[in-house]
């Protein structure tokens, strides 16, 4: 059972526990639906061989290099991206997917970690060649990134747990207290929400800004805001650990359209062809679905990767 089931039902128990490990040592697990997801530095990832074909479509300096750098925001939550036991080795979905594509490539990953900001400041100076980090596709991103999509998009708010209240459109965030992390394209859509209400003569949403995952679960803990708004899978896993909260809507992080998660490069930069195409032969060999189900996002999985496909569209 997928994460994003999970949160629709909430039926599925989900624990964390501790088994013995070489040594004496405990390691950290997650139980969910079933799975069992090592959550210590040492992941056994899935792992891929060498294409040729594709790899030799990699820019040449890069090739010479024999290291893919990729980067990813510190800031994301389980199962996407997060730190493993020894609060240190970058974990999760998106990284599994890095290091498969690196595989494919051939080429050696280097897995980064830095802030929201710093990652796109990152790809523009070159110093990351490729970002994973649940990055949606944007018409406005486009203007600067090249993408290579291997995830949907689907966001959630997230509310204390028993309440009556529930998200079904935007007239229903109006006048709520809600949180998101900035620079996201749940921001822009909560924001443009707010505004169409306002238009109707309802009462703005009052939006709260928050970078790191522990400080809104305490601001919605506390009572300081009413609801968080964003990705799917970290609210249904959160849903199911802390058993405090719940999943009160869903939608598409595109908006109007499907959205896409995609792997992100400067635009123009000639890595966004071959990692298209590591994409594909991660569907076509199966590698690309053990990952998916490992940590339960089975159901975010795409058929093919496109580049470069409609995004979040502009405002104003």
């Amino acid at each position: 059972m997928s994460f994003l089931k999970i949160a629709a039902a909430v039926t599925a128990a989900v624990s964390l526990v501790a088994c013995g490990a070489a040594g004496g040592t405990t390691e950290e697990q997650v139980v969910a639906g079933g799975k069992t997801v090592n959550l210590g530095p040492d992941q056994r990832r899935v792992t891929a061989d060498e294409v040729d074909a594709i790899a030799a479509k990699v820019p040449e300096e890069i090739r010479r290099s024999g290291v893919l750098v990729i980067g990813g925001s510190v800031s994301t939550a389980p199962p996407l991206r997060f730190f493993a036991t020894d609060d240190k080795t970058p974990i999760g979905v998106e990284t599994d997917l890095a290091v498969l594509i690196a595989g494919v490539l051939g080429l050696q990953p280097r897995l980064e970690s830095t802030s929201w900001e710093n990652l796109f400041i990152s790809l523009d100076s070159g110093a990351y060649p490729l970002a994973l980090s649940n990055i949606t596709v944007t018409e406005e991103r486009k203007e600067k990134y090249d993408f290579a999509t291997y995830r949907l998009d689907t966001l959630a708010f997230e509310a204390k747990k028993g309440g009556t209240w529930r998200v079904a459109g935007p007239e229903d965030v109006a006048g709520k207290v809600i949180a998101v992390q900035s620079g996201t394209n749940q921001e822009k859509i909560l924001v443009d929400w707010s505004r169409a209400n306002q238009a109707k003569g309802l009462p703005a949403t009052d939006v709260k800004y928050f970078q790191n995952p522990a400080d809104y679960y305490l601001a919605l803990e506390s009572g300081r805001i009413e609801a968080f708004l964003g990705p799917n899978p970290t609210s249904a896993y959160h849903v199911t650990t802390s058993g405090k909260t719940e999943v009160i809507g869903t939608f598409s992080g595109g908006g109007s359209i499907v959205g896409k998660i995609a792997a992100t490069t400067k635009k123009g930069s000639g890595l966004v062809e071959p990692v298209a195409e590591a994409v594909d032969h991660l569907i076509a060999t199966g590698r690309y679905a053990e990952v998916l189900d490992r940590w339960g996002l089975g159901d975010e999985a795409v058929e093919k990767s496109e580049i470069n496909p409609p995004g979040l569209p502009r405002t104003g």
